[in-house]
């Protein structure tokens, strides 16, 4: 799935207790000194082209009592045109562009890369190390955003994403390969993070929904762009998948971040920004002011924990002693060790916590983030290997099994517009939350029924669309219910939330896939594959590529199929018992009318 990009998220100022409320009306800021701004002819056209946004004259100066980098987004929208703001969008939409069409190729092509290197099993092992560390990322992100300046906290993705890109298209092993990924998913979630923050800020609460359904509709169009070419790539070398986006994506980056800099620049010139006063830290003070303020002592303690208890599910099987073998203990026993000590520094000890708590207490932020986890744990514990799946069971193409992986992309990519128009006329979400849950989990408990290699294919896609619809609907609502209860200084840092939870959700849904995968596959390999092939069972089990050799038809592939089916179908036995969680969780959540105004200037 590539709606990883989807998930996001004073309470400083705002006790615990009124946090989570209906709120009518934004915050009104101090009155500023006039020196602050410049003066403007009424027949100015950009004057009159932002008063038809029917902002008042007390909102055209930013807020004072918000951070820094809240304050140079509101300066920035306040002075920039509507041609800026479409351009801003267009921007956007292409690097969601650039995004999902890499991403659907490199995602239809990972299964043959880690074959390549004989190690097709770790699939969910670099899916598990990846999104711990993307979860670890938004946070820290989150704060860049807010003290600095969201052009900078998009740029430093941006080089992350690129060193990543061009690490995957030189590795020559495994190890790199893994080393590589990580850089790669910090730098793009990162950027559609700081994306999806700088959307909330150019756009109303009420129409939000519908900005987020615009940025991200490209996936429509990378939904059959992106099987094909990766059918292309792997046929003449598959690190071109990487190769030619390391080259693409700066081209794309570039034009953006110069856009909000220059946005930035006229605020700055006519007076809505003033240069901060020196901090008077020294060197050494500034450190330790940036380790505080970024929880990074509680940012490693988060990341190391995940992946020393979720890594042993994967790799037990391998190891010499199984779940005896030393490391393997000593993995678990530190992995619960390092999360203890987190929950525990966060709660007694961090200055700065990694996630707020007056904003986890929020029961709405809290029910939305556990919908989400649910949703990422369900889908992520049978897509690892869900393209595989197709190709040997149903014996597809890449192109033809990126198409049906696919339909998630097109089918909620478009879906987004109706829910999205829907929140923006009735002013609620929640409605679509109770329909949407049912749905998700009828559809995903009946694909266990049809993962079988009797069923025709065309079962399996029935069911891919109504999980579309499901999830789309899912994924919009969350974003527009954490950001309903935090005003404009606390945006990315509801977004980051969500976006914590979900990335926690889907690394625990991989580790879960894994564990089935190399606790049922090996065994139902032995147990099924003809006698002259059994003790092949290791290189079968090891290369996409071996298990494709075989025709179908034969009593190899057959055996091979149905292997895959039983290991799907226990998979999908778990998602649909862990996502039965959310007909409670999503009674949590509050439906709170979109009415308050959070953001300035000329909008969505």
């Amino acid at each position: 799935m590539t709606f990883i990009n989807h998930l996001r998220h004073k309470f400083e100022t705002t006790p615990p207790e009124t946090a989570d409320v209906d709120c009518t009306s934004g915050q009104t800021s101090p009155p500023a000194e006039k020196s602050h701004v410049d003066s403007k002819a009424p027949g100015d056209p950009e004057v009159a082209e932002r008063s038809d946004t029917g902002v008042s004259d007390s909102d055209k100066l930013p807020s004072e009592d918000v951070q820094d980098g809240v304050r140079q987004v509101e300066a920035l929208t306040l002075v920039w045109t509507k041609t800026s703001l479409g351009a801003a969008y267009i921007l956007m939409f292409l690097l969601y562009f650039v995004n999902g069409f890499q991403s659907s190729i490199t995602g239809n092509l990972s299964a043959y890369i880690t074959s390549d290197f004989e190690s097709h099993s770790l699939l969910p092992v670099i899916s598990i190390v990846t999104s711990v560390m993307g979860a670890a990322t938004y946070m820290p992100l989150a704060k860049i955003l807010n003290l600095w300046d969201r052009s900078i906290g998009f740029t430093i993705m941006a080089c992350f994403a690129t060193l990543g890109l061009i690490l995957s298209a030189t590795c020559t092993g495994i190890e790199t390969y893994c080393a590589a990924q990580v850089f790669y998913t910090i730098g793009f979630t990162g950027m559609t993070f700081s994306i999806d923050v700088i959307t909330a800020d150019t756009s109303s609460l009420r129409d939000r929904g519908l900005a987020y359904a615009f940025t991200s509709s490209p996936y429509i169009i990378v939904a059959f762009a992106g099987p094909a070419a990766s059918e292309k790539f792997y046929q003449t070398n598959w690190r071109w998948g990487y190769g030619c986006f390391a080259i693409v994506l700066p081209v794309v980056a570039i034009p953006y971040i110069a856009l909000l800099r220059y946005n930035r620049h006229l605020a700055k010139k006519r007076g809505l920004l003033i240069e901060k006063e020196s901090s008077g830290r020294s060197f050494g003070q500034s450190v330790w002011y940036y380790i505080v303020q970024f929880d990074l002592v509680g940012t490693f303690l988060l990341a190391a924990g995940l992946v020393l208890f979720l890594l042993p599910f994967n790799i037990a099987e391998s190891a010499e002693s199984g779940w005896k073998q030393g490391y393997i203990i000593a993995m678990l026993v530190l992995g619960i060790v390092c999360l203890v000590a987190f929950a525990l520094a966060e709660r007694f000890i961090a200055p700065v916590p990694f996630l707020p708590w007056n904003i986890l207490i929020s029961r709405t932020v809290l029910g939305a983030c556990l919908v989400d986890a649910m949703y990422q744990i369900s889908y992520y514990c049978w897509n690892d290997y869900y393209t595989s799946y197709l190709q040997v069971v149903f014996g597809t193409s890449i192109q033809v099994a990126g198409y049906i992986s696919s339909i998630f992309d097109v089918v909620s990519g478009i879906w987004l517009f109706v829910v999205g128009f829907a929140i923006m006329k009735t002013g609620r979400y929640r409605w679509l939350l109770y329909i949407a849950v049912p749905v998700y989990i009828l559809f995903e408990g009946l694909m266990i029924y049809f993962r079988q290699p009797g069923w025709n294919l065309g079962y399996q896609i029935m069911c891919q669309v109504f999980i579309a619809f499901a999830g789309g609907t899912m994924i919009i609502v969350q974003q527009v219910a954490v950001q309903a209860v935090a005003d404009h200084n606390n945006v990315a840092t509801a977004l980051a939330v969500l976006n914590v939870f979900g990335n926690i959700g889907s690394a625990v849904g991989s580790s879960v896939s894994g564990g089935i995968w190399t606790h049922t596959l090996p065994g139902a390999l032995q147990r099924l594959l003809p006698d002259s092939t059994k003790s092949d069972w290791e290189t079968i089990y090891d290369s996409l590529d071996v298990q494709l050799s075989y025709a179908r038809g034969t009593p190899i592939r057959h055996a091979i199929s149905m292997a895959y089916a039983v290991a799907q179908s226990r998979m999908l036995i778990a998602g649909t018992c862990i996502m039965g969680l959310s007909l409670v969780w999503m009674f949590v959540m509050r439906d709170i009318k979109l009415s308050k105004t959070q953001t300035k200037g000329v909008l969505f």
